[in-house]
């Protein structure tokens, strides 16, 4: 008996162990599994009381973006350090500087929080790949954007790699909750080759930190949903009731807004003070700031087509530089893409059945507020894979959909447009005709009988 127990408790440990370790929060994206943002910190040159590095962050995430007004980034110093000066970025408090008589350092706070300078900042307070407000594109979409830099002066520090002490507690704001950044982490020093080619130099000391994004600290409820329809069933699927919440004017008074209302404007302005990174959204049933609709369009003979529609149900946002991500077993096989870019995703390296579309440099890339141009669309023409090809049980609708990374809430599967002859108007239809056929034969029979 006592030996049960003991193997009862020692199982328990474990899923205890099990659940506490795996949370809701992890970071995982099947789609995108190595996608982070690593922050990099390479110590270039040690100065009387400290040292001078340049601090880079690199979007490695293949399709999520940060966008307007941008990343800000924190830290905890591990000893008594501060910030000299600043190239390329700035703090947004000083903090208590009063113990320095002659020259104030640039920031004096245990804690300091920086922030991106703006495009058009003057060039003696700039370095390469600052000044963009914090924006960094994806991955995949931008590379050539998609890190970001600036130079810091620490003080009161350690001057040599043995006394510098890294610091803890880092934190990143993309601009709202979603990171959870790692510990610090010495590596081997960054090796840094000339345009030439022909010489390498090395930071002094480096250091990184990985920061990865969840979807359920971002916010609490989603941010997108999809709705389905098809040219062979009159049936239109829309989002989910209340998918992103439901519209309730007792507990959530200004939750939504009714399009073309006189209260637009204020109650825009009233939400930006509650809240900046809330969205303001039309009221609609699902009160998604984003809904994206699949309709298969035509069947040809050896090609199909569908239209997609992203509608943006936000009052306060444009999408800049937004993407839409697909996951179909039919991705391997598309055979034109109307006004749209196109990019094989393969996160399960021989599988390529996720795609990633993005909007066209000045022509639809901008996916404007709540409103008549708040739309963008296109069209995907497939080739047709005989072994795999069907209509019948929801085979053409996506198995996922990513709006600007985060997850779209799909319709039930058993809500999706069916096969006329497996509907049950179709059925009965069939039937009738089943009896008016028997009855023709019925009745041919017996006038030649006769």
């Amino acid at each position: 008996m006592a030996a049960k127990m003991g193997s009862f408790f020692f199982l328990f440990a474990i899923i205890f162990i099990f659940c506490c370790k795996f949370t809701p929060t992890d970071a995982y994206d099947s789609l995108d599994p190595k996608g982070n943002i690593t922050i990099k910190w390479d110590v270039m040159q040690w100065t009387p009381d400290g040292y001078v590095a340049v601090v880079t962050m690199f979007n490695f995430q293949q399709y999520r973006h940060i966008q307007a007004p941008g990343w800000t980034l924190g830290w905890t110093w591990a000893k008594k350090e501060v910030i000299w000066s600043m190239v390329g970025a700035q703090t947004t408090e000083q903090g208590d500087c009063s113990k320095y008589k002659a020259n104030l350092p640039h920031c004096c706070k245990k804690d300091p929080t920086i922030v991106d300078l703006l495009p058009g900042t003057p060039y003696n307070q700039q370095i390469a790949n600052c000044c963009k407000g914090g924006v960094l594109r994806s991955w995949v979409q931008d590379p050539d954007n998609a890190a970001s830099s600036f130079q810091v002066s620490v003080g009161a520090a350690g001057t040599t790699n043995k006394t510098v002490r890294v610091p803890k507690n880092f934190t990143l704001q993309a601009p709202g909750p979603g990171y959870t950044c790692g510990i610090a982490k010495i590596v081997k020093p960054t090796r840094f080759v000339t345009a030439d080619k022909r010489r390498t130099t090395q930071a002094l000391m480096t250091w990184n930190v990985t920061c990865t994004y969840s979807q359920f600290l971002a916010q609490k409820t989603p941010t997108c949903c999809v709705s389905l329809s098809s040219f062979y069933n009159d049936t239109i699927v829309n989002c989910p009731k209340c998918t992103c919440g439901c519209q309730n004017n007792i507990t959530r008074p200004g939750s939504c807004v009714v399009p073309n209302s006189p209260y637009l404007a204020s109650a825009v302005t009233a939400s930006e003070d509650k809240d900046p990174y809330k969205p303001l959204v039309q009221c609609t049933s699902h009160m998604c700031p984003i809904r994206v609709h699949w309709h298969v369009k035509l069947n040809y003979k050896e090609y199909w087509r569908v239209k997609i529609s992203i509608t943006n149900f936000n009052f306060k946002m444009n999408y800049t530089e937004w993407n839409l991500v697909v996951q179909h077993p039919n991705l391997d096989n598309i055979t034109q893409l109307f006004s749209f870019n196109y990019k094989s995703l393969t996160p399960y390296a021989a599988i390529n059945d996720t795609a990633m579309l993005w909007g066209i440099k000045y022509y639809n890339d901008l996916l404007m507020e709540a409103g008549p141009l708040g739309n963008v669309q296109s069209e995907i023409l497939f080739r047709k894979d005989s072994s795999a090809f069907t209509f019948d049980k929801g085979w053409a609708f996506p198995r996922r959909l990513y709006f600007n990374g985060d997850n779209c809430v799909m319709p039930p599967p058993d809500a999706y447009p069916w096969l006329p002859n497996s509907s049950p108007k179709q059925m009965k239809s069939n039937h009738l005709h089943r009896l008016i056929a028997l009855f023709l034969t019925s009745l041919t029979v017996l006038l030649v009988s006769i």
